[in-house]
């Protein structure tokens, strides 16, 4: 299969680039996977579109303020940006650098006026940089202090307040990037699901930026996958279980949710708690053995994440469904509008007021 199967002509404006207000007036597009038809509706109708014994399963991984700016210690007038990736050991991260030339091992670099300093190990494979931080206190206070939230790259406005960029249930510090399918829920509406008997559970999958990585080969079997932490609890497996057990459907929130879910499912069900790194792919052609359903955004073309939905629900059906969303002007990708998808679903149109 090729990367170009994957490819849909996509308006510039149509990028969403501010959150909506409030977060759940976006819209939501259904896709029913047994027949191909969609629906509009507005994300509100989950509650009409979700029944008693269902069980989202959502990823509470919260984004680091991983942009930092600062400048090189021997030499102040020279301005630097180190985007954090991933943590390696204690105070010791692997780091994107730029300008990558004057990140040489050994030099040292300041940032807020002295609050964190960092000195650079090592240059790793693909020239990003082990990166040994140095700071009084808790480093993540410390970095809360100094650190910018790192937007997708086709986001180019202001974010005012940085907590849009973060759901309403994060908690575990982790991630290069919010799982955005989460971002349109409020604290009201799923403590309201929760009272109309919908279940909610979560995992963790600390998103790196390989999300954003674009596939360059055109044949995707050969696409490296980037490799992603995840962690499903023990009391997650076992409601995950039940759920299947009594019939209802597990909808994975976001596909970060679903590679958690679809990597340990791959390990043979009923499932157990797990921790570790994941690099699944999932594409048409790949199996599924946990869910149900999947609430997603909009995805870029050609990416793995539109590869994903694709093999979930079919690449026809998807790529018509995004012809779709395209003609009737949703917003697409991070601060976009969502998509629902799952089998039985109402193809009619309702309540987009």
């Amino acid at each position: 299969m090729l990367k170009s199967d994957f490819y849909y002509d996509l308006p510039k404006e149509l990028i969403a680039q501010t959150p909506i207000e409030p977060r759940n007036a976006s819209r939501l597009m259904t896709l029913d996977r047994t027949t191909g038809e969609v629906g509009h509706h507005r994300f509100t109708d989950l509650f009409t579109l979700l029944h008693p014994g269902d069980l989202l399963v959502l990823n509470d991984s919260r984004v680091l303020p991983a942009r930092i700016l600062g400048t090189l210690e021997s030499d102040s007038k020279k301005p630097m940006e180190f985007l954090l990736l991933e943590q390696k050991r204690q105070d010791v991260w692997e780091v994107l650098v730029r300008p990558g030339k004057r990140a040489k091992i050994g030099a040292r670099f300041v940032f807020g006026e002295g609050l964190l300093t960092a000195q650079v190990l090592d240059i790793l494979d693909g020239g990003n940089r082990l990166v040994q931080f140095e700071h009084d206190g808790d480093f993540y206070h410390t970095l809360e202090q100094v650190g910018q939230m790192p937007l997708p790259p086709y986001i180019t406005e202001k974010l005012e307040d940085p907590e849009r960029y973060q759901t309403v249930y994060s908690k575990e510090l982790g991630s290069a990037a919010a799982p955005t399918a989460g971002l349109h829920f409020t604290s009201e509406m799923l403590d309201q699901l929760r009272e109309q008997g919908i279940r909610t559970a979560f995992v963790t999958l600390h998103v790196g930026l390989g999300t954003f990585r674009p596939v360059k080969e055109e044949n995707i079997d050969d696409h490296k996958m980037h490799s992603e932490h995840i962690f499903l609890p023990q009391d997650t497996a076992e409601i995950i279980n039940r759920t299947k057990q009594e019939g209802g459907r597990v909808i994975a929130v976001g596909t970060t949710s679903c590679r958690t879910l679809e990597a340990v499912g791959q390990m043979g069900l009923p499932l157990h708690a797990w921790e570790g790194y994941t690099d699944i792919f999932l594409y048409p052609g790949r199996p599924f053995h946990v869910i149900d359903g999947l609430i997603t955004n909009f995805h870029l073309p050609e990416s793995t994440l539109i590869m994903l939905v694709s093999a979930f629900a079919g690449r026809e059906p998807v790529l018509a469904a995004y012809r779709e969303a395209v003609k009737e002007r949703y917003r697409f990708f991070s601060f976009g509008d969502a998509m629902f998808i799952a089998d039985g679903l109402p193809s009619s149109a309702q309540n987009q007021g």
